[in-house]
């Protein structure tokens, strides 16, 4: 009975890790630059003892994000833009570059560029700023321009390798020698949405409800029939 309860509550867990996934997913599905995450699934024989077991049990082993592109919106704005091929935005933080294809940017009070709530980093990983107050404009080249005169030269990167999320629209390299300058242009007046489809996030949420559902069910049969296993076994 406890082979059941153990792959059933392996079930159920590898469920609730695909939920987690797709309602993040779902709920971010319209937000700029948003790249959504996809978990793997692995079933694994048991080791018992040293011994070869029968018993499969599943699980959710890795969660990978999605780089594909999202949908493109036009909004005319001319400090929206959006990075032509794989290149992203590069924004600073706490721990360093990380990068972004949020290209709704935006002047603070202060002068500062940001994206995705972060300031923009040019090509050589320094924060772009311009005068307060001046008029500032983008050229599809990624020059930055402030009362017509450059001020800098908007960092684009590529990336090689496999990357963490580490914000709603916000990546950071597992390797940052895998980032690279990128050569690619802007689009502007253009953003990106969220590569994760409302419809099918929907659909997958109800098919990963209905398989936690049915684990957790399973789970409770096996629990009934060990404890009347148990409850025979004292009255003999």
């Amino acid at each position: 009975m406890a082979d059941g309860i153990y792959v059933s509550m392996n079930g159920a867990a590898a469920r609730m890790a695909q939920l987690e996934s797709v309602s993040d997913n779902l709920a971010n599905a319209q937000t700029p630059g948003f790249k959504a995450t996809r978990p793997s699934f692995e079933a694994f024989l048991a080791n018992a003892d040293g011994h070869n077991s029968s018993r499969v049990y599943p699980a959710a082993v890795a969660t990978q994000v999605d780089l594909s592109s999202g949908a493109v919106v036009q909004t005319g704005n001319p400090l929206d833009v959006l990075p032509t091929g794989k290149s992203f935005i590069g924004v600073k933080t706490s721990s360093g570059v990380a990068l972004t294809r949020n290209g709704h940017l935006q002047v603070e009070r202060d002068g500062t560029l940001s994206a995705a709530g972060r300031p923009v980093v040019d090509r050589d990983g320094n924060v772009i700023t311009t005068p307060p107050g001046s008029q500032v404009r983008i050229e599809p080249s990624g020059s930055v321009f402030a009362n017509n005169v450059k001020v800098a030269d908007l960092g684009l990167f590529e990336v090689n390798g496999p990357v963490d999320r580490i914000g709603p629209s916000l990546l950071s390299a597992q390797d940052q020698k895998s980032v690279t300058l990128s050569s690619d242009t802007l689009r502007m007046g253009e953003i990106e949405t969220g590569n994760a489809s409302p419809l099918e996030a929907a659909v997958q949420m109800v098919s990963a409800q209905r398989h936690f559902e049915t684990s957790m069910q399973a789970l409770m049969t096996y629990k009934k029939m060990d404890e009347r296993a148990a409850e025979v076994g004292r009255t003999r």
